[in-house]
């Protein structure tokens, strides 16, 4: 398992379908995850901390989490079948619950824990970026600096596998 960090989201062009970008850690690969409008909005919001004026889906489990004692500790991306990544979310106490990995990734980001990825799935997915080519990647920072977590608030499709 390698440690990832969330870089964030953007519009795929041109089929308006949001992703997810996130990276090793300690490495120079980014894993790409196409998800839906509204966790993209979720990742977006959190990343940008906004709170909103009533608990989104991701704050409200973050809030039931602590209510009955329990701690994320860690989400782990841990397959990749037929297109569909697959996650867990390991919380304290041993307990271990299946998840989409940006509904993961949304909840990771409300509660500070880390990210892990199966070495076979960054294997399968990861696309390596050499420091020469850190220029597009900052290109990309830059892009999700001028965007708003409103800009995904329109066409999610349908079944999709974050």
């Amino acid at each position: 398992m390698r440690q990832l960090d969330v870089v964030g989201v953007r519009v795929e062009m041109p089929s308006n379908q949001p992703i997810v970008l996130l990276k090793e850690a300690d490495g120079e690969r980014y894993l790409p995850i196409w998800i839906g409008a509204v966790e993209a909005t979720a990742i977006a919001f959190a990343q940008q901390g906004v709170v909103p004026a009533r608990p989104l889906t991701h704050d409200l489990l973050r809030d039931v989490l602590g209510a009955v004692g329990r701690e994320l500790e860690q989400v782990r991306i841990t397959g990749l079948r037929d297109g569909v990544f697959y996650a867990e979310l390991r919380l304290s106490g041993g307990v271990e619950v299946s998840s989409r990995p940006s509904d993961a990734i949304a909840l990771a980001l409300r509660t500070s824990s880390p990210i892990f990825c199966a070495d076979a799935v960054l294997d399968e997915a990861a696309i390596a970026i050499p420091d020469e080519q850190e220029d597009e990647v900052e290109k990309f920072r830059e892009f999700l600096d001028s965007i708003s977590p409103e800009d995904f608030e329109a066409g999610g499709a349908p079944g999709s596998s974050g």
